[in-house]
């Protein structure tokens, strides 16, 4: 009782009551009046008065069940509404998160425009998270995953957002010699906390350096010769002290971590690669030698997923770089040699979703392979929107390979585990009910605590003399220890009854035709007084027992009697 003091005194719970419930609580009880049945001529039999009677049962019926519904249905809706919004559970589907796509890349290039309107699987959006290197910080954890930090500047604001990306599009150097900054660690830390990305982290780890990546294609060179894969002769040092023997002249010398034309030294002599080991000492790293080539154009082929290109630039400053300074750009052919080349690099590190080839086209009319480019190799030409789409359509694919294989273990995960919870244990536990008051409420309403319909509610509502009939009729088919005790003892011995044996009599029943009134007024005078708790019980009992007593109720009428009584007792248990 105690319970449902605090639940009905809780504002949240009484927002849920109907409209008017507290108005139509001091409605003037109505009285029970018991309609005798119309009078009909003596010849009509049973089969023609049936008819009559009908019309004024199912008219009785109407009120009653819309009584049930208003009161009881909300009180089931207010307990129903605190379960859900308490923690317990939703009823609702599961609303689908959008996708985290976070892209490395500077603000050159919006992303979030590119990738506007596109789904994953055309069920979750994609919230796409932009910021370059230097903006991010990360966390890694065993089971939660990656929690990453950005700290942007948008239009002279600085933003500060915490983001948990589901899949990762690389479009920037991890380590930048020109800025003199290392993020391999974020690498390490996007890898620690399982995230997928374009092209992988253990491909884009490895392009932090790139004598690891020319030793891959020194191992293409040895597999397919010179002829199909034409690689350039290159020298590695470790650090300034091995550079004591020089290459042939000229020759170019790449500093550590070189690219976009930066760290490159052309050496004519050997006095020049003295000053070039001097200078690789300060920079306290290591260096790689190849002979300089007098080259007409420079070529570039590029993949991304299955769509190729190839162009073919030509210095136009004089430069002996033909990727710095001023240069003509032209897209050529994709000729079946260029297609092996690119292929053939596309399957190093576990497979390169995004790469491209530069070579060189001597003076000789040879081609040289010089380097190779991941997913943060620059656009070219015309078709930079293309390429861009390309990419977008390519990371969608991607995501939705990677989400469909989540998808699929997650089943086989619950399959798996249903079947051994099944045959751990075949019986399924009960459902935890509700009891007490709030059970005798729900069980009126006929629904349980979850709102599903129960069949064992109407028969919980029977009334006390239905319940006597069934008793008295059980104990005359059976007959017990009992009686045969009481012959054996007549009522002057004093012998002890036996186990099982009953010594009271039994009681006659009183007959169902007595008056409604003398049967209450009597079990008003004969009940002690009783506090609020025990009374909204007994009043229930009492007017179910007088209804049941004085006519023959239908389990309809029982239930509105039933809930009009409970109404009137909380009424009177907040009044005061």
């Amino acid at each position: 009782m105690n319970f449902l003091r605090r639940r009905l005194s809780d504002s949240n719970f009484m927002a849920n009551l109907p409209n008017g419930y507290m108005m139509d609580l001091q409605r003037p009880e109505e009285q029970d009046q018991v309609v005798p049945p119309a009078s009909a001529p003596a010849s009509t039999s049973p089969d023609h008065r049936a008819p009559q009677t009908q019309p004024q049962a199912a008219q009785s019926t109407i009120p009653s069940s819309s009584t049930s519904g208003g009161f009881f249905s909300s009180l089931s809706q207010a307990v129903k509404h605190t379960s859900v919004f308490g923690g317990h559970g939703s009823t609702g589907p599961a609303s689908k998160k959008p996708k985290v796509l976070l892209v490395i890349d500077d603000s050159k290039t919006d992303w979030a425009k590119i990738f506007h309107g596109k789904k994953v699987l055309e069920d979750f959006d994609i919230r796409v998270e932009q910021a370059e290197f230097s903006e991010m910080n990360l966390a890694a954890y065993v089971d939660g995953g990656c929690i990453v930090d950005l700290q942007l500047v948008r239009n002279n604001t600085k933003v500060v957002r915490s983001i948990k990306p589901d899949f990762v599009l690389i479009r920037q150097h991890a380590l930048n010699m020109a800025n003199g900054q290392d993020n391999r660690g974020i690498l390490l830390g996007l890898q620690y906390g399982g995230v997928p990305s374009t092209n992988s982290l253990q491909a884009a780890c490895a392009f932090c350096d790139k004598p690891w990546v020319f030793s891959q294609l020194i191992g293409m060179y040895k597999h397919l010769g010179a002829e199909k894969f034409p690689l350039i002769e290159q020298t590695f040092y470790s650090s300034h002290h091995a550079m004591t023997s020089p290459p042939s002249f000229p020759a170019v010398v790449k500093i550590g971590q070189a690219h976009a034309g930066m760290g490159k030294v052309k050496v004519e002599n050997a006095q020049d690669f003295e000053d070039t080991a001097g200078l690789v000492a300060l920079a306290k790293t290591y260096a790689t030698s190849e002979p300089y080539i007098d080259s007409k154009y420079d070529i570039r082929i590029q993949k991304i997923g299955q769509n190729y290109k190839a162009y073919m630039r030509t210095s136009i400053c004089g430069s002996w770089k033909a990727n710095t300074g001023s240069a003509m750009l032209e897209q050529i052919a994709m000729v079946e040699r260029y297609k092996v080349w690119v292929d053939t690099c596309a399957e190093i590190f576990g497979g390169l979703d995004i790469c491209a080839v530069k070579a060189v086209h001597g003076k000789d009319g040879k081609d040289y392979i010089i380097e190779l480019m991941d997913s943060a190799m620059p656009l070219m030409g015309e078709h930079r929107d293309e390429d861009k789409q390309q990419i977008a359509e390519l990371v969608i694919g991607r995501m939705n390979e990677l989400l469909s294989a989540h998808e699929e273990a997650r089943e086989d995960q619950a399959q798996a585990g249903a079947k051994a919870g099944a045959q751990a244990s075949p019986v399924q536990a009960p459902m935890q009910q509700p009891q007490g008051c709030l059970q005798y409420i729900l069980d009126c309403n006929g629904s349980s605590e979850g709102g599903i319909p129960k069949g064992a509610a109407a028969q919980k509502m029977s009334s006390p003399i239905q319940a006597t009939d069934s008793v008295t009729v059980k104990d005359q088919q059976t007959p017990g220890k009992g009686s045969a005790q009481t012959a054996q003892n007549p009522p002057g011995s004093s012998g002890a009854p036996q186990k099982g044996s009953s010594p009271k009599t039994q009681q006659p029943r009183p007959s169902k035709r007595r008056s409604g009134s003398s049967a209450s007024s009597s079990e008003q005078k004969s009940q002690p007084q009783l506090n609020k708790s025990q009374s909204l019980t007994s009043t229930l009992s009492t007017r179910e027992s007088g209804a049941g007593i004085g006519q023959v109720s239908t389990p309809e009428e029982t239930k509105a009697e039933s809930i009009r009584s409970l109404r009137m007792s909380f009424a009177n248990l907040f009044s005061e």
